[in-house]
């Protein structure tokens, strides 16, 4: 089913909008819907359960800042704005829309995992990585990202965060040798 939906993604990027085939994307990595409508897991086990005790289930992440690692007169500043449902053992798998540096239209569709309280003397501070699948790099922009087909690109994007508060924090996120992007999280 997931080769059968990527293949039709890959034929059909002209005919659907990036907005549908992120929304397909999604829909392909969160799992398949039974006729009774009930979502199966595949990439996120525990898709069901609260994330902690707090009640906690998802985390909404927004970035109004990217700074790039070399200039480029064709870059355009990116705003992001990501959706995750929190799962147990500190794991996520969610959704970003964002524009990316050249100012077209792109989602991210991707599975994490973070690991909290790395240092002792700092209990705050945390790490996490996301990999997933990202579109949006098409046109004469393609080869801006590696191993670019239709627009689809694998991605890996880790991150270093400071916990404000049980609901709140600061992260930083690495974009490979491209940037890095500054955002804050909030949790619900």
């Amino acid at each position: 089913m997931h080769a059968y939906l990527g293949a039709m993604l890959l034929k059909k990027k002209h005919a659907l909008g990036p907005g549908l085939c992120a929304a397909l994307l999604c829909a392909a990595l969160t799992g398949p819907v039974h006729a009774a409508g009930r979502m199966q897991e595949t990439l996120c086990p525990g898709f069901d359960q609260p994330a902690d005790s707090a009640g906690e289930k998802y985390q909404l992440f927004f970035s109004p800042y990217t700074h790039h690692w070399s200039y480029d007169e064709e870059h355009r500043q990116v705003y992001a704005l990501s959706l995750s449902r929190l799962l147990p053992n500190d794991r996520f798998c969610g959704f970003s829309l964002f524009n990316n540096s050249f100012g077209q239209p792109s989602a991210y569709a991707y599975i994490g995992k973070t690991w909290p309280g790395l240092l002792p003397s700092h209990p705050q501070i945390y790490v996490s990585a996301t990999a997933g699948i990202i579109y949006g790099y098409v046109g004469k922009y393609k080869n801006k990202v590696p191993l670019n087909v239709g627009g689809f690109a694998p991605a890996i994007i880790p991150a270093i965060g400071y916990r404000l508060s049980p609901s709140a924090t600061v992260e930083v996120q690495l974009l490979g040798t491209a940037a890095f992007m500054l955002g804050a999280t909030w949790r619900f």
